[in-house]
C-alpha cells in the first residue's frame, strides 16, 4: 500500500479506504444494474446462492491470516523497544557501581544515544530508511570505553561484565527493531484481498440483481465489512509508521538527564 496512506491520520486514512470499497461497491451496483434486463436476468440469478458464504469464508481467511502478521510485527517491535530500554536502564543502574567520572561518561553516552534514536531513527523508520550498516557511536563508544577499562576489585569485574552484557542486549534489541520496521503487507496480499472482496460484491450483485434496493443494501453492508477490515490492518501495518505506531516511549523514560554543568 502507498507511503502517503500509511502517513494519514486514521480519519482520512478511513476516508479513502471506506470511499474507495464504496465506489467499488457502486460501480459493480450500476452495471450489473444496466446489464441486467431481458434474458440476462435469468442468467445472472441462476448463479448459486451457495456461493456467497463459500467467498465470504475465504475473504475471512485471508483478513485472518493478513491481520496475523501485522499482529506479530506489532509485537514484536514493542518488544524490541520495551527490551532496549530495559538493558539502556540496566546500564545507567550499574554504572553508579563505576568511579564516578566513568559512571557520568558512560551515563553521558546513554542519553546521547536516546536521542539520537529518538530524534533520527524514529522518523528513519517511520519511511522505512533505517539502516543496520552504521553502529550507533555513543553505544558503540561506551562498550569500547567499559571493555577496556581497568575493574578495581572483584565488584567492578560483575559491574563490568553486567554492563557489557546489557550494552549487548541493547544493540540486540535495536537490531530487531529496525528489521522490524522494514516489515509490511506485501502489495500481492493487497490485491488478493481486494481480488476477493470484488468477487463476493459482485456475486452479490448478480444474485439480487432484480431488486435494486436489497442489491445496494447488501452491498453496502459487505462493502462495509470489507473497508473496516482493510483500515484495521493498514493502519497497523507498518509498526513504525502513521498516527497508530510503536513510539520511543519507553526510551524517554529511562533517558538520563543532561549532567548539569558547572
Amino acid at each position: 500500500m502507498s507511503d502517503w496512506i500509511h502517513n494519514l491520520p486514521v480519519l482520512a486514512m478511513a476516508l479513502v479506504v471506506f470511499g474507495f470499497t464504496y465506489l467499488l461497491a457502486a460501480i459493480i451496483l450500476v452495471s450489473v444494474s444496466a446489464l441486467a434486463n431481458g434474458e440476462r436476468v435469468k442468467s445472472f440469478k441462476a448463479v448459486s446462492v451457495g456461493m456467497l458464504p463459500v467467498l465470504g469464508i475465504i475473504f475471512g481467511l485471508f483478513v485472518a491470516f493478513t491481520a496475523a502478521q501485522v499482529w506479530a510485527d506489532n509485537e514484536r517491535a514493542s518488544a524490541a523497544v520495551s527490551r532496549e530500554a530495559s538493558a539502556l536502564r540496566e546500564v545507567t543502574l550499574l554504572a553508579a557501581g563505576l568511579p564516578a567520572e566513568q559512571q557520568a561518561h558512560l551515563t553521558e553516552l546513554v542519553r546521547r544515544y536516546v536521542e539520537q534514536a529518538v530524534t533520527v531513527e524514529w522518523p528513519m523508520m517511520a519511511s522505512q530508511t533505517a539502516s543496520l550498516r552504521a553502529t550507533p557511536a555513543a553505544l558503540a563508544e561506551a562498550l569500547q570505553g567499559v571493555v577496556t577499562m581497568t575493574p578495581q576489585g572483584a565488584g567492578q569485574q560483575t559491574v563490568q561484565r553486567e554492563i557489557i552484557t546489557a550494552l549487548g542486549t541493547a544493540l540486540d534489541a535495536r537490531r530487531q527493531r529496525i528489521i522490524v520496521s522494514q516489515s509490511e503487507v506485501n502489495p500481492v496480499k493487497w490485491w488478493c484481498l481486494y481480488l476477493q472482496a470484488l468477487c463476493e460484491l459482485i456475486v452479490i450483485a448478480l444474485v439480487h440483481c432484480d431488486n435494486r434496493l436489497t442489491s445496494a443494501v447488501a452491498l453496502g453492508l459487505f462493502a462495509t465489512g470489507v473497508a473496516a477490515s482493510v483500515l484495521l490492518i493498514a493502519a497497523h501495518d507498518r509498526p513504525f509508521t502513521g498516527q497508530i505506531s510503536v513510539g520511543p516511549g519507553p526510551l524517554l523514560q529511562i533517558m538520563p538527564e543532561p549532567a548539569a554543568k558547572g
